[in-house]
């Protein structure tokens, strides 16, 4: 059985602000907890019949997990430059997928521990078929796309409540209760780990029997960015087009074409904030 795992940090066990993960040297110590509840996970998995894992560290650079103190049983996808961006190396030989260290969307509680959807800095709200989703929904349905359930989620109590609204059935591991967006009760994270190892395995051995989160096609993507620059720019893509000064439109028969062309837009969003060529050389 093949397990796909998606690592983020904002829900890791011991996260509670957003300096935690910035300043060097508290960021060092978190990456060393995100590699720790991450290797929960894959223990978790085998223990409930993997054969291989492969992690996609799915947080800011995309390199924050420690190779050296990963599990060896997995293999690390690690690294930025992504067409896939968190889903990089998935496709529909997997048999699950987990989300280890996720948080809650934009807009969605008021406690959800560091809430954002995939770019804090660019997007208000992310609407696919109407529906409004975070980033492990919106993973959760390309998964179901290519036939593969998800199997587990792990992070604060308001972010599982959230993401359950939509797979009420999902095995899961409350590491943390959410207090403010930047405060949360914590527990050891050795408890954490715990919890996270035995959810996991409950996932994985109920994978033959998790249904995959379907959603019919066509797919359209409606995303309000933070400022109008950052819509209008995206605009330079011919299948996008502006609904309001801050949000934009596109619809897509295949839903990997959609993720990509959301992540792209994304990243036209991020690289407007302070203009396209504000910081290229002359």
């Amino acid at each position: 059985m093949k397990i796909f795992i998606s690592a983020d940090m904002e829900g890791i066990s011991g996260v509670a602000t957003n300096q935690q993960l910035k300043k060097e040297a508290e960021y060092q110590r978190f990456r060393k907890l995100m590699t720790a509840d991450v290797n929960a996970a894959i223990d978790g998995a085998f223990r409930g019949g993997a054969t291989e894992v492969v992690v996609a560290d799915g947080h800011g650079n995309m390199s924050n997990i420690l190779i050296e103190e990963l599990d060896e049983r997995a293999t690390l996808v690690s690294g930025n430059n992504r067409v896939m961006c968190q889903l990089e190396g998935f496709d529909e030989s997997f048999d699950g997928i987990m989300f280890v260290g996720h948080h809650g969307r934009e807009g969605g509680s008021e406690r959800t521990v560091i809430s954002h959807t995939l770019a804090g800095v660019a997007v208000n709200e992310l609407k696919v078929n109407g529906k409004v989703v975070g980033e492990t929904e919106l993973n959760t349905i390309v998964a179901g796309s290519l036939g593969v359930p998800a199997l587990l989620i792990t992070g604060d109590d308001a972010y599982v409540a959230e993401v359950k609204e939509t797979l009420p059935e999902i095995s899961a591991a409350v590491v943390k209760r959410g207090v403010d967006r930047f405060a949360a009760e914590l527990i050891h994270p050795l408890k954490a780990h715990a919890l996270i190892r035995e959810a996991a395995e409950e996932g994985a051995r109920r994978a033959k029997q998790t249904e995959p989160y379907k959603m019919d096609g066509p797919f359209t993507f409606e995303l309000q960015f933070k400022g109008s620059n950052q819509a209008l720019m995206t605009t330079t893509i011919p299948q996008v087009e502006l609904v309001d000064p801050k949000t934009v439109r596109f619809t897509c028969e295949n839903l990997l074409v959609g993720y990509k062309l959301f992540w792209a837009c994304v990243m036209i969003g991020i690289s407007t904030i302070n203009g396209i060529l504000g910081q290229a050389n002359a």
